[in-house]
């Protein structure tokens, strides 16, 4: 097992949390995944055939690229878009 810290942008809440955890945990090979919004962490505990990669290419999609890349208007309105999808998701799951 591996694991690999990334450092994102655009984190600011639990909804965030939500959707990157469940986003990341559905790709195959993908174990565990803590985050840690006070550094902007995401850690990911995965298989070897998982490459840092695809773990980086779907935080962006989300809205959430590593703090290295540029962070246009178009990821920020992506990432408050995830951010409400998982705070409905966790909801969803209270009731």
């Amino acid at each position: 097992m591996i694991k690999e810290t990334i450092t994102i942008a655009n984190l600011k809440c639990s909804g965030c949390e939500n959707t990157i955890r469940k986003n990341l945990l559905g790709i195959q090979g993908v174990t565990e995944v803590d985050i840690d919004q006070e550094t902007d962490n995401v850690m990911v505990t995965h298989e070897d055939a998982v490459e840092r990669g695809v773990l980086t290419a779907k935080l962006h999609q989300l809205g959430y690229p590593e703090a290295t890349e540029e962070n246009g208007l178009l990821l920020k309105i992506k990432s408050y878009a995830s951010c409400m999808v998982g705070r409905l998701d966790a909801a969803i799951e209270k009731e």
